[in-house]
């Protein structure tokens, strides 16, 4: 085969073009790969779990149910569905803005679950013994219900009531989350 004779400045515009037309197509791919991506992790496949709850929007991630309101997030293991339904009521969220609140629990699950919401809006969470309990550590104080004090017992039937600042939160151990969870809902205004 003969092969036609062609001058330097032709070979070197004939690359020139061939390595612009490379270029140009690994651009075009890498844009239409990065707009795949981001179109397809926002496919809903890859986003959280949402519910509707008593006109609330909670999210799940991480195993909590997360609501958000005004800012302040407010976590749940409980589905809110799930969570245990009051009938009694209790004092709302705004009582215990900026105060301490005082807690003692049996169960340290439940324990947690008050300390993980409460945080963000009392001045502080504080362990401490109700009177006339005998099961406390040293230099844990002993409060009254002319406090906010949150009382967490194990029991074999589930009882919630509320006597000045004290909230008594009492269940079985399998359940106390979940009873704890409705009376968060409750002091939080969503059940």
């Amino acid at each position: 085969m003969i092969r036609k004779i062609t001058s330097k400045h032709d070979e070197e515009k004939k690359r020139r073009r061939n390595q612009i037309i490379v270029g140009l197509a690994l651009v075009l791919v890498m844009l239409l790969s990065t707009a795949g991506y981001s179109f397809g992790s926002n496919s809903g496949e890859n986003a959280a779990p949402t519910i509707k709850y008593n006109g609330y929007k909670f999210t799940n991630t991480g195993g909590y149910w997360n609501l958000d309101i005004g800012g302040t997030v407010f976590s749940f293991i409980s589905n809110p569905s799930n969570a245990y339904k009051l009938n009694s009521s209790l004092k709302s969220l705004t009582n215990y803005y900026g105060k301490t609140l005082y807690l003692y629990s049996e169960n340290p699950n439940a324990e947690s679950e008050i300390y993980q919401n409460m945080r963000s809006v009392a001045s502080g969470v504080q362990p401490a013994c109700p009177e006339n309990e005998e099961n406390c550590g040293k230099g844990i104080p002993i409060k009254t219900c002319e406090d906010n004090f949150m009382i967490i017992r194990e029991k074999n039937e589930p009882s919630i009531s509320q006597k000045d600042g004290c909230v008594f939160i009492e269940g079985p151990t399998e359940n106390l989350v979940r009873i704890t969870d409705g009376v968060l809902l409750k002091i939080i205004g969503v059940q």
